[in-house]
């Protein structure tokens, strides 16, 4: 009966575990952590320095999520930046990023949205108080985008 019982269990949590289907972010850092949780400003250059975005840093079952946008206004306004993805790593200086930044402006690319995608990083360079998309060739045309999380 305990045998059947604990065989049961297992197999109740191991369909927990792999429903969940990510490993937890990997934290070298706590300090790090605590920086990068919460919300946060967003920029991209070619939108705005003024009117920023927001990225917000959150957390479930060891799992951090990393969503934001920032959008246009003015002569900016339907230009956007969003990111959407996991924090699979974070150190004191960097963090790694799987999932995706789309940049839409409508003087590169033709206007039309790029979409980088996959293993990307962002980092804290100098005295800087904000983590720096390293990916900032932009992969739909000849721009670099400054893609940045800046700290509370």
């Amino acid at each position: 009966m305990f045998k059947r019982t604990f065989v049961i269990l297992c197999l109740v949590f191991l369909s927990f575990t792999f429903a969940a289907g990510q490993e937890p972010t990997v934290v070298r850092d706590k300090k790090a952590k605590q920086m990068l949780m919460g919300r946060h400003m967003l920029s991209l250059q070619w939108i705005s320095w003024d009117y920023f975005g927001t990225a917000a840093a959150t957390e479930r079952r060891g799992v951090v999520y990393l969503k934001g946008r920032q959008d246009g206004r003015g002569q900016s306004k339907g230009d956007y930046v969003m990111v959407d993805g996991i924090v699979t790593e974070i150190d004191a200086k960097q963090f790694t990023f799987d999932g995706t930044v789309i940049t839409k402006i409508s003087h590169i690319n033709n206007g039309e949205p790029c979409e980088r995608k996959g293993i990307l990083n962002f980092r804290i360079t100098g005295t800087r108080k904000y983590w720096r998309l390293q990916q900032m060739d932009n992969p739909c045309d000849q721009a670099t985008d400054y893609v940045d999380i800046y700290f509370r």
